[in-house]
């Protein structure tokens, strides 16, 4: 039987504007700001307020994978708000990069991940780039006589907003096996027409190119340890921080968790919006994040 005063107490904050429904909000320094609320709430507010973010880096609740302490429903109906909220909140030309996975439920993988990569989609994203995040090791793996192999990887679906994406730095850190080299014997070009013409404009192979998409991390290797049971590697957020976005740049998690992509943002010189619904991971977060402020500006401070 449901709870008659938690459901008068629901309709009543449904009933008050959304920033009447932010539980907590906490301004830290280095243009940080952090909210005890349900993100929908938030980004109804910043919707009302013409706030923008330029870039988003989260990773939403996984299907039923965890209950994150009961904190909110989620499903397909609650992502699409969302999704339709962030693409309000998104600057023109601005990034959302979605980390999930699927849950296998009744022996098929859900496949939740591509319906909410097609929903961004229909609601007017482009889809940039479809990437991967490999993990180096998986908590269930394969077994000699099972069916199925390891699972041990996630997406990291790249949108952005409107007709030309706005910030694009990619990583060099793939290095070269004949990095040095040029071509042995004539050096041809083809021109536009198709005609292959000797030329002298032929440079060495650089030392390092550009990382493929498929993104290889330790998991568990994070700046914060917290309680939450999910948390995606401290690099992950900061490589997408570095390629996605600019110092000064306004980053935004509405699943912020134990405070990870928080932390790559101040540490990279970026604004920060962060929103967690769960008290206890909003709490780790906080301290987390304003631990890594006071390291930055004593690091300042050593510097000068």
């Amino acid at each position: 039987m449901s709870d008659p005063i938690k459901i008068i107490e629901e309709t009543r904050l449904s009933l008050l504007p959304p920033e009447g429904r932010i539980k907590t909000t906490l301004e830290l320094n280095d243009g940080c700001k952090l909210y005890l609320s349900d993100c929908i709430d938030l980004m109804d507010m910043m919707i009302k307020d013409g706030s923008k973010v330029d870039l988003t880096v989260t990773s939403p609740p996984y299907d039923n994978l965890r209950s994150y302490e009961n904190a909110s429903t989620w499903n397909f109906d609650v992502f699409k708000k969302i999704a339709d909220r962030l693409y309000e909140v998104t600057s023109d030309g601005g990034i959302v990069v979605w980390v999930v996975g699927d849950a296998t439920i009744n022996g098929s993988e859900t496949g939740t991940s591509f319906r909410q990569a097609l929903y961004f989609m229909e609601r007017g994203f482009k889809l940039h780039d479809t990437m991967i995040y490999e993990k180096n090791s998986s908590s269930f793996p394969a077994r000699r006589d099972g069916n199925r192999y390891t699972q041990i990887f996630e997406y990291m679906f790249v949108f952005f907003k409107g007709k030309k994406i706005r910030c694009a730095n990619l990583l060099c850190d793939k290095e070269n096996k004949w990095k040095g080299w040029v071509n042995w014997g004539k050096n041809t070009e083809y021109k536009p027409d198709g005609t292959l013409v000797e030329t002298k404009d032929i440079k060495p192979v650089p030392d390092f190119s550009p990382r493929n998409n498929i993104w290889k991390y330790t998991t568990g290797f994070n700046k914060c340890k917290g309680i939450h049971p999910a948390v995606f590697p401290y690099k992950l957020a900061e490589d997408h921080i570095k390629t996605w976005s600019v110092e000064g740049d306004v980053v935004f998690d509405p699943f912020l968790g134990s405070g990870t992509t928080g932390i790559a943002a101040v540490r990279n010189n970026r604004m920060f919006v962060g929103c967690e619904i769960a008290e206890n991971y909003f709490n780790d977060a906080v301290m987390c994040i304003q631990d890594e402020i006071e390291r930055k500006k004593e690091g300042q401070g050593q510097s000068s």
